[in-house]
Formats: structure tokens, C-alpha cells, sequence
């Protein structure tokens, strides 16, 4: 017969210190998460009990809903402009940053604090502020005499008004950069620079193949994060104008608390979750062919 393990007060202990985590995780975690799955096959809202629908919810969603398509491009699209830019400018940051002159880290704080504010309303209101029609962007562009241009009224501009916001927090993808470069052997680029390599050549031959597991993780971080975006578009356009950013996540938002069709918005967020599963594993799958890990290994 098999012992029951009995704990010891020192296991008992770590128990108490990690169930304030533990309930959280249970409670406002995994029950909403599981809660939301049964409702995506429910027809249900705030005025009447929750009557099973089966997979009603999905084929509308994918048969009837023109609107669901529509945000699901512009999301696609916000993610295609803010992933790459967002890392392209972190990294620029980085490689400047990563030199011993005076006062560096100063210089290196003041570019991390915008991302402390990191999907904050009140950075979202201040970014509406600066680019309403007399704000203070085309006062600037006013002073260099061009003419004043619609950031958040022109469907083809309001877009990459809100992307811009997001890019515009690099910081903590900056901070990894930074910390990957420094990592990075001198030797290497000490043999390089020997072989008669320039310095962009060291870069992209011997520095950029180095970094890659943390360009790798800074791809997948952002892209999640890209793919739930609501705030800036909540905030700053509304989703408009006529609806140029409105996004899957204010898709859902409206579904859920302005429609009160809370078995309907579970199942856009569950889709919303197997496409981000999906992109994840796809670039979990391409890593193979182009990150390189310091033991000589490929993921």
C-alpha cells in the first residue's frame, strides 16, 4: 500500500506563502477562463439564465459577422506595423545605448519610463491630446509651415496614430536588447574587426546572430500583446473614425457590455486566443531556422 506523504511545518509554510498566488491564480484566472468556455456556447447575458446553444455563436461569428472580419484585419494589421517597428527601434535604441560614456545611465532611464506608463489611460488621453486637429503635433508641423493633418479623423492615418503609441514604448524590450548586447563575447568582435569586417558587417555577421533568442522572445511578447490591444484604440479614436481602428478587442468589449451578449463575446475571445496559440506556435516553429543559442544549439 502506497504511504500518504505527510508534509513537513517548512512545507506547510511555503504552502502559506504562495497561496495568496495560488487563490488568485484559481479564482481570477482559471474560473474566468474556463467560465468563458462554457459560455461561448451559450446564449447568455445580464437579463435572462444561460440556455446552451451549442456551436451557434462560432458559425455566426464566422458565416454572419462582416464586422468580425473587419476588426480582425485591422488587429492583423496593427500587429504587422507596432511587432516589427517596436523591435526594429528598441534594438536601434539599444546598440546607441550600449557605450561607456557619461552619464549613460541616465540617458538609459529616461528611454525606459515611457514603458513604465505601458497601456495606461492617462498615456493613451495625453497621445489624444497631442494629435487632435489643434493639438500640439500639427502646432509643431504649423511652425515648419505644413499644413495640419488629420492623426484621429482620417481613416487612413488613425491607425498608425494609435501603432505609433506603441512603438513609442520600447523600454522594456529595449532594457532586454541592452542586456543581450552586453552579453555578447568583445572577442568575437575583436576577430571580426581583424578578419577586416566593417562595423556593419560585425553587426549583422557576429552581433544581430548572438541576440536572436532575445529578439525571439521580444517577437512573441509583443505580439501578444499586439493581438489584445483595446486600450489606445478605446481611448483615443473610439474605434473610429468609421471604425479604421476598431480592433478584436473592442470588438469583444462592445459584445459583452454595450450588447450585454456575454456568451457571443466569449466566443470571440476564444477565438482570439487560438489565433494567438496559433501565430505563437508558428513562430515557435520558424525559430529553427534562424535563432542561434550560444551552446551552438537551434531551438
Amino acid at each position: 500500500m502506497r504511504k500518504v506523504r505527510k508534509y513537513s511545518p517548512r512545507d506547510m509554510k511555503g504552502l502559506i506563502y504562495i497561496a495568496p498566488w495560488l487563490i488568485g491564480l484559481l479564482v481570477f484566472q482559471m474560473y474566468p477562463f474556463i467560465e468563458s468556455f462554457i459560455y461561448s456556447f451559450a446564449d447568455f447575458n445580464m437579463h435572462k439564465s444561460l440556455q446552451f446553444v451549442g456551436l451557434k455563436n462560432y458559425i455566426r461569428l464566422f458565416t454572419r459577422d462582416r464586422e468580425f472580419y473587419s476588426s480582425l484585419f485591422i488587429t492583423l494589421r496593427y500587429t504587422v506595423f507596432t511587432v516589427p517597428g517596436k523591435i526594429v527601434f528598441a534594438l536601434l535604441i539599444a546598440v546607441i545605448l550600449n557605450r561607456d560614456i557619461k552619464g549613460i545611465n541616465v540617458i538609459r532611464t529616461v528611454y525606459y519610463l515611457p514603458s513604465l506608463l505601458s497601456g495606461s489611460v492617462a498615456v493613451s488621453i495625453l497621445w489624444k491630446l497631442m494629435f487632435m486637429g489643434d493639438g500640439v503635433i500639427n502646432a509643431m508641423l504649423g511652425w515648419l509651415g505644413v499644413p495640419p493633418v488629420a492623426w484621429l479623423g482620417s481613416p487612413k492615418v488613425a491607425l498608425t496614430t494609435i501603432s505609433m503609441l506603441e512603438i513609442w514604448q520600447f523600454g522594456s524590450s529595449m532594457v532586454l536588447f541592452l542586456a543581450a548586447l552586453k552579453q555578447v563575447p568583445h572577442e568575437l568582435h575583436e576577430a571580426a574587426e581583424i578578419d577586416g569586417a566593417r562595423k556593419a558587417r560585425v553587426f549583422f555577421s557576429v552581433t544581430l546572430p548572438m541576440i536572436t533568442p532575445i529578439i525571439f522572445f521580444n517577437l512573441i511578447m509583443q505580439t501578444i500583446t499586439a493581438l489584445q490591444n483595446f486600450t489606445s484604440a478605446f481611448v483615443i479614436t473610439g474605434g473610429g473614425p468609421m471604425k479604421s481602428t476598431y480592433v478584436l478587442g473592442m470588438k469583444l468589449y462592445t459584445e459583452a457590455f454595450k450588447n450585454y451578449k456575454m456568451g457571443y463575446a466569449s466566443a470571440i475571445s476564444w477565438v482570439l486566443f487560438a489565433m494567438i496559440l496559433a501565430v505563437t506556435l508558428l513562430l515557435f516553429h520558424s525559430s529553427s531556422m534562424w535563432v542561434h543559442y550560444s551552446d551552438g544549439e537551434e531551438m
